[in-house]
Parts: C-alpha cells; structure tokens; sequence
C-alpha cells in the first residue's frame, strides 16, 4: 500500500467566476419564468417547464443520496474519496423538495398541470365531462391524497439525506466504526423505501399527467433516467474540481468506474425504453399506442435525439476502455448524457401538459439555465462547507490506491 501526502483539511473555495456565473444563471431563470407568466396563453408552457427542471432538479438530488447508500450497503472501497460530491447533492435535495412541492401545488391549483384528472366535472357523473375511466382511478388520482404522497415521499428522502449527511460529519469528528455502521443501517433503510417509493412518485409526478395511460414499467424508465443523469453530475464536478486543483487523489481508475456506471447505466435506460415501447407498439391497444402517438405526431424531432444523446452517444463514446479513463472525454459524455436526460423529460412532460402547442425558446433555455444556476450555486456552497474527503472512512486507503 502507498503513501500518501494528500491535505485532508483542504475545502473547497466557491466563489469568483464559478459564482458569479451561477447567480447570473438564476438571474436569467426568474427573468424567463416571468415572462412565461406574463402572458396568460404561455402559463400552462411555463408551469410544464418548471415541473421539468424541478423533478429534474429533485431526481438528481435524491440520486445523490441513493449513491451514497449503495456505496454504503455495498461496503465499496473505492468511492470514498468522492463520497463529498453526492454527499453534498444529498444535503441540497430539501431545497429541491420545497421548490417542486411548490410547482406541483401551484400547478394543481391553477389547472395548469394534471387537468387530465384533476379538471372541474371528471368525477361527477352529472357533467358533461364526467370521465368514465377517470373515475375508477379517483380513489388514487385525487388531490389530497396525492399531495399526502408527495410530501410523504418527498419528506422521507429529505430525512435519510440530511442524516447520511450528519453521520458523515460525526465520523469527521469522532472517527472510530459507529458513526460508519450507523450508515450502513439506515441506507439500508432507505433503500427499501426508496425503491418501494421511487416508481410511485414518477408515477404520481409524470405518468398521471396523462392519466388515460399507464405503463409499469415507466417507474423504472425514470429511475434509470435520474441515476445515470446524476452518475454524470458526479463525474462532471469530480473532472472540474481535478482541474482546478482540487481532490488530486482522484486518479483515472475513479474516472473509469464513473465511466462504466454511466455506460452500463445509459444502456439499462435504453433497454427499459425498448422494453416499454415494443410491448405497447406489439400490443397494439388504442389506451396505451396514444402514448407514443403525441410523441411521433408533434415530438418526432425530440423522440429520435433522445434516443441518440442517451444511448448511441454514451455507448459509442465510453466502449473503448481508454475512453473512460480520458477526463475531456468522460467529461463530453456526461454533458451529452445530461442534455439528453433534459431532452427525455421534455418528451414526457409536453405532451401531457401542452400537447400540440408545444415551442421551444426562450421559456426552455431561459428555465433549464436559472436550474442549473441554482443546482451549481446550492450544491458547490453545500460542498464548500466541509473539508473534500472523509478523513475517517474505514475504506478511505482502498480509495487512494484505488487503480483498475
């Protein structure tokens, strides 16, 4: 086993252009959206558009805390000099809790999202848009309840993110096994819950935008999304943070792990996709061949350039084992991948709230860029706040002489 001379006190600095940047992002995000809502025909565009970035913002962040209890559960050895990356993603996910629970709330209130069951008259057998098939799913499609499951859902992730966070400072602190054992039960915890949950909550956030269709498979479909986009997070601020001086234990052989998680992760993604796709396009039923009739009718452009960023780009690009040792390359990849996540949750999200009245300007740029302001401001200020490394993780020596 080497040695090593690495600083563990060494924190990150946020501030200057990094900074700066993020704050003009947000600046442009609220200008964006308050133009959206300045003419009454763009609302329902608008508010689709935030629903978009904000359960992208919240999937991500929840991500975080699934990476952490898996390296957990898993006892992996070489992640834990990353571990601060998701660990701080983690810490912003209450933020990105609050912000989509206000979205989806609003949203519900003002009819600008979910009216597919949630418009005056579906239930009530004596209008004339009383829905039959709406209905019968009225016990589950009904707004107390489903904002109950929202904030259960939501507030329980919140929970086991803002405590792998706290056990991680106590083992800064007092070092020793406990603080570390206590990790490994409640993501064990967690992940029970989580992938109970998970599926649901994209069920409830996503599918019942168009409340007519379902697919079981479709809970899967976004979890695959969520992770791989966060696996490229991860990489993409572990190769910045390499090359602004930072974390200069993180050496190629962490690179390629991150690598091969988003490789194999993009080609799951697709392989879920396919399996959701053939099985409606073979079954040939009206009730389900509706889902992607939208998509090829008014989304055909976006439907093909999913398919593209988020598999032929990833699986083309990180084959070649070189490649996931290369950061410029993993780091292309990852922007790739978390362009073509963006793309997905456009084609899921439109054609369920804005139907054929779909554009594309300054709305969508305007939003996506103030999220990522606020993702970089609130998750680089989180990990400005503690030291880069785990100095007391029981397999942080695994870690530095971590090489494949």
């Amino acid at each position: 086993m080497g040695t090593h001379n690495y600083n563990f006190t060494e924190q990150f600095e946020f501030a200057g252009k990094a900074k700066t940047l993020s704050i003009i992002a947000i600046v442009i995000g609220i200008a964006s959206i308050a133009y959206g809502f300045s003419d009454h025909a763009m609302h329902e565009r608008t508010f689709a558009n935030l629903l978009l970035m904000g359960y992208y913002f919240a999937c991500v962040c929840m991500s975080g805390t699934f990476f952490l209890a898996i390296q957990f559960v898993a006892q992996a050895g070489w992640s834990a000099s990353i571990l601060r990356v998701p660990e701080a993603m983690a810490k912003t996910l209450p933020i990105a809790v609050a912000i989509l629970l206000v979205i989806v709330g609003l949203g519900l209130y003002t009819h600008n999202l979910y009216h597919h069951w949630n418009a005056p008259g579906l239930t009530d057998p004596s209008s004339p848009d009383y829905d039959k098939l709406i209905d019968g799913k009225s016990a589950f499609l009904n707004v107390p309840f489903f904002m109950a499951r929202q904030v259960i859902f939501l507030g329980l992730y919140c929970f086991f993110s803002i405590l792998l966070a706290r056990l991680s400072a106590n083992q800064d602190l007092e070092g020793g096994l406990n603080s570390y054992r206590k990790s490994f039960k409640y993501s064990c915890i967690f992940l029970v819950i989580y992938g109970f949950t998970q599926p649901i909550f994209a069920f409830d956030t996503v599918m019942s935008l168009e409340a007519h269709w379902f697919s079981t498979m479709f809970g899967w479909y976004n979890f695959a999304a969520m992770w791989v986009s966060s696996l490229a997070i991860i990489a993409i601020i572990l190769i910045c943070l390499r090359k602004a001086g930072y974390m200069p234990w993180i050496n190629n052989s962490h690179l390629h792990n991150l690598g091969q998680f988003i490789f194999g992760f993009s080609i799951f993604w697709t392989y879920v996709w396919f399996a959701q796709f053939l099985l409606i396009y073979y079954a040939n039923m009206p009730e389900e061949t509706v889902y992607f009739y939208k998509r090829f009718e008014f989304y055909k452009f976006w439907f093909w350039l999913s398919l593209v960023l988020n598999f032929l780009a990833p699986v083309l690009l990180l084959m070649d084992r070189d490649n996931k040792r290369k950061e410029n390359v993993l780091l292309g990849v990852s922007i790739i991948v978390l362009l073509g996540h963006w793309v997905d949750y456009y084609q899921m999200i439109m054609p369920g709230t804005v139907a054929e009245h779909n554009g594309f300007g300054i709305i969508e740029l305007g939003t996506a860029i103030g999220f990522v302001g606020l993702f970089t401001f609130t998750v680089l200020t989180s990990l400005s706040k503690k030291p880069l490394i785990a100095k007391n993780h029981p397999f942080l020596q695994e870690s530095l002489n971590h090489h494949l």
